[in-house]
């Protein structure tokens, strides 16, 4: 393959740089073989993912170069919003799921039609390499919906006011190579020793059973040893996830198409008009921090829970793939293992998604190609290499099934077609410090649970209405 890739390159220069090749392609097929370089940036995978992906891309569109940057997280977004004020920011890179609608002035959509030009190997005897110019349709609203998990579709597509037809429109802003999904890490050790024979199902009483037999306190009322991270914040891995998961799972619509938050209130659609599934969900995670409850297994002054997990001072913790080499890199001896993250009996399974979507800036002057290439990579085929190589949970349906022997990433893909999110308002970093003081307040303060629920879901609004005026 490479030495191919090396001809078909030195065949494409030769065309580009000889008046031989002017006359062999018309001006419009020229101008689309013109040397390009492309700029993706993205966070946390390294290019050796990308290394088979872009070998093949190559292949297709020799006159393609594209530069690929790791950036760190801690650095990304402020990069990023300032590489793009100042026009020197990527021509692809990535965005979290919730921040769609954030970047909506920053980003082009999918365009109906890509028009590529591809080297074709034509001649029976004498084997000549033609340029050849092919216009494809791009995937639309019906590809999305039935190659994607459903999460895709309700963080991608956004209805949008398109200024040359003036009407409203659902357009495509993004696709993933990978969706990551809430699961339950569980130390078998402390199972065993606490006779518990598999990982709790259900968020019902043989959990709060389960995170009690293993829980345990000093002669000082210290907790040495915990049953479950749960109910605190800071110091809890994605401790908002996981309370927006409760929220969502007991029937609490998060937040409506106008941006309005809703968590807090009685959905209209409940049967029983007296119960508030988030003030609920709340109620239940705070309890876990609250001395004065059964289920006391959490307090502030603990050490983080991915640390504590990787002690094996704790029975269950809830996490992404991602943590999964965390934890196997600092605790390699460590006897634990994967399930999916409990339901609430009875209900309809719901599980929390948290992924990345590749998308364009409307600033490049590349967007067909740029498009072309985020189509190319996130196609099953490719896609594969990269979700082997970042040991990743799959976007795609049809490699659900396919993941099902891997047993570091079943878990996750298992629970990728009933996986949800929600937007969280501009600022993604503000409304989990919003949910860590509603936390802390309604664990101090349960009789105040209704004011503090209140409080937060009017605070998040007011990052969501920053957004809408920007």
């Amino acid at each position: 393959m490479k030495n191919r890739l090396i001809i078909l390159s030195f065949i494409f220069i030769f065309l580009l740089t000889s008046a031989f090749g002017c006359k062999l392609v018309d001006k419009k097929t020229q101008e689309a073989m013109k040397p390009i370089t492309l700029t993706y940036w993205r966070v946390y995978d390294g290019p050796d993912a990308f290394e088979e992906i872009l070998k093949a891309y190559k292949e297709l569109h020799p006159f393609i170069t594209i530069n690929y940057r790791k950036l760190r997280y801690s650095e990304y977004e402020s990069e990023l919003l300032n590489g793009l004020a100042e026009d020197r920011g990527p021509d692809i890179f990535s965005i979290h799921n919730t921040w769609t609608k954030k970047y909506l002035n920053k980003i082009t959509p999918l365009p109906p039609t890509i028009t590529m030009a591809y080297p074709v190997i034509r001649g029976a005897i004498k084997k000549e390499v033609i340029p050849e110019l092919r216009t494809a349709k791009s995937l639309n609203l019906n590809d999305i919906k039935n190659n994607f998990v459903d999460a895709v579709y309700e963080d991608a597509v956004i209805t949008v006011l398109d200024q040359t037809t003036k009407r409203y429109e659902q357009k495509i802003y993004g696709l993933p190579l990978s969706v990551d999904t809430l699961a339950m890490y569980y130390n078998k050790d402390l199972f065993n020793n606490a006779g518990i024979t598999k990982p709790p199902a259900y968020w019902n009483n043989e959990f709060q059973q389960d995170v009690k037999k293993m829980t345990k306190q000093n002669d000082k009322g210290q907790i040495v040893q915990s049953g479950a991270a749960l109910g605190g914040a800071l110091n809890i891995e994605r401790y908002s996830d996981i309370l927006s998961i409760l929220m969502m799972q007991n029937g609490s619509a998060m937040m409506d198409d106008n941006g309005q938050t809703l968590f807090n209130r009685i959905p209209a659609t409940f049967k029983d008009q007296k119960y508030n599934p988030g003030l609920e969900a709340l109620r239940f995670y705070s309890d876990f921090a609250n001395p004065a409850k059964e289920v006391y297994a959490w307090n502030k002054n603990l050490d983080n829970a991915l640390t504590l997990f990787t002690q094996g001072k704790l029975g269950i913790m809830f996490g992404y793939s991602y943590h999964l080499p965390m934890i196997k890199a600092q605790a390699p001896k460590l006897n634990f293992s994967l399930a999916k993250l409990p339901q609430i009996e009875g209900n309809t399974p719901v599980n929390f998604a948290n992924y990345w979507l590749e998308t364009v800036s409307s600033k490049s002057k590349y967007a067909n190609e740029a498009w072309d290439f985020i189509q190319f990579e996130t196609k099953a085929e490719q896609a594969k290499t990269y979700l082997v190589k970042a040991e990743r949970p799959t976007a795609l349906r049809a490699l659900v099934n396919e993941q099902a022997d891997d047993l570091n990433i079943t878990v996750f893909a298992q629970q990728v077609l009933t996986a949800k999110s929600w937007y969280k308002g501009a600022d993604s970093n503000a409304m989990e410090k919003i949910f860590a003081e509603m936390i802390d307040a309604a664990v101090l303060a349960q009789d105040q649970i209704g004011n503090i629920i209140n409080l937060a879901a009017n605070k998040v609004e007011q990052t969501v209405n920053v957004v809408s005026q920007q």
